[in-house]
């Protein structure tokens, strides 16, 4: 029976919230205010992590070579100078001889060379090392002899290549790789949902391989912005798509239609920022640039970056990394590709 002292209607007005609410949620009204919500959300997030460290990058500590009188007074004198002009300490590595502390700087080792003479200070930059740092170091050091009375003598021994003086190209052509890698997966889970698993993989590796040929051929072959290597980056920004691609299939297989939020904070939001393309890892804060080099933007910039300009020194380690993210990745996807949501149902067999 109902209260006698209860409000006339009050359980017919309930009810029908309960089952205005109960539609809303198997409306498709209910995702799409979800999307809204997140949609606003990564607009923030996205604008204020690249803003926050990309928009005025300071160094926090510089791997530097020194050569000559270092312990000098006047050597002394000028690196502690450099130290409070840059606001950061400068990591110094002694080496024997120039020659010595130039292939440290080939192997990327270090990000300077600081030779101090009984009359002068020559300090050299490497502009393909990062042209963030080595402009930050370029401006310190005039200043620093000034205030200190050493001469110094600032020149570039590994320029960027003349069409892409602020050296962005390559951050630019990983980022197309990495965003067009996980949009081509999505597409594929739109229009080509029917795919079974190893279909699905072998149409990624597909556009993977077309798509880092035509971004390679684009960026050198048309606008002639970098000289490639055409073949080893190639590959890299096909592996970038790849891996890519398949990040955004293991997140689907795992959380469904909600997988685009942990791949685009991954590799957008995360990834990006600290993949030491745009900023120099020195003017990263240093837990940023660790773990940038561990998510495939960062393996993808640092073996596209080293291939354009030490290709000599090449290293293992971003191919790894990237290598490692598509087989865990693979691995997910076709262990709980039954969760996936494309595929399609073999057709039954006639009966006899």
């Amino acid at each position: 029976m109902s209260d006698p002292m209860e409000p006339r209607g009050a359980h017919s007005g309930s009810a029908t919230h309960r089952a205005r609410w109960d539609a809303f949620k198997r409306s498709p009204f209910l995702p799409a205010t979800v999307l809204v919500l997140i949609l606003s959300a990564a607009a923030s997030l996205f604008a204020g992590s690249y803003t926050y460290f990309m928009a005025n990058p300071t160094p926090h500590r510089v791997p530097t070579a020194v050569v000559g009188a270092y312990e000098s007074p006047v050597g002394q004198q000028f690196i502690l100078g450099m130290e409070k002009a840059l606001d950061a300490s400068m990591q110094l590595h002694p080496y024997a001889t120039a020659a010595d502390a130039r292939r440290a700087v080939d192997q990327q080792r270090v990000f300077a060379i600081v030779d101090v003479q009984s009359t002068e200070v020559r300090l050299a930059v490497s502009g393909a090392s990062g042209a963030t740092a080595a402009q930050v170091i370029s401006q310190a050091g005039p200043e620093v002899g000034k205030v200190t009375g050493v001469p110094v003598q600032v020149r570039d021994i590994r320029p960027l290549q003349r069409g892409d003086p602020r050296g962005l190209a390559l951050f630019y052509i990983s980022l197309a790789a990495v965003i067009i890698g996980f949009v081509g997966a999505i597409q594929l889970s739109v229009h080509a949902r029917a795919l079974n698993p190893a279909e699905r993989i072998a149409f990624t590796v597909a556009y993977a391989l077309l798509g880092g040929f035509a971004i390679a051929a684009v960026v050198d072959w048309l606008l002639g912005a970098l000289d490639l290597p055409f073949l080893e980056s190639w590959m890299i920004l096909a592996l970038t798509m790849f891996t890519s691609g398949m990040v955004f299939t293991m997140f689907n297989t795992l959380l469904g239609r909600w997988a685009m939020l942990p791949t685009w904070g991954l590799m957008v939001l995360l990834g990006n920022p600290s993949s030491g393309g745009a900023v120099s890892w020195p003017l990263l804060p240093s837990t940023l640039g660790r773990i940038g080099q561990w998510l495939p933007p960062g393996a993808s910039v640092n073996a596209q970056h080293t291939a354009v300009y030490f290709g000599e020194y090449q290293h293992a380690f971003p191919f790894l990394v990237l290598a490692g993210w598509a087989l865990v990745s693979c691995a997910i996807f076709w262990t709980w590709r039954h969760r996936h949501p494309g595929g399609r149902t073999p057709a039954a067999e006639p009966a006899d």
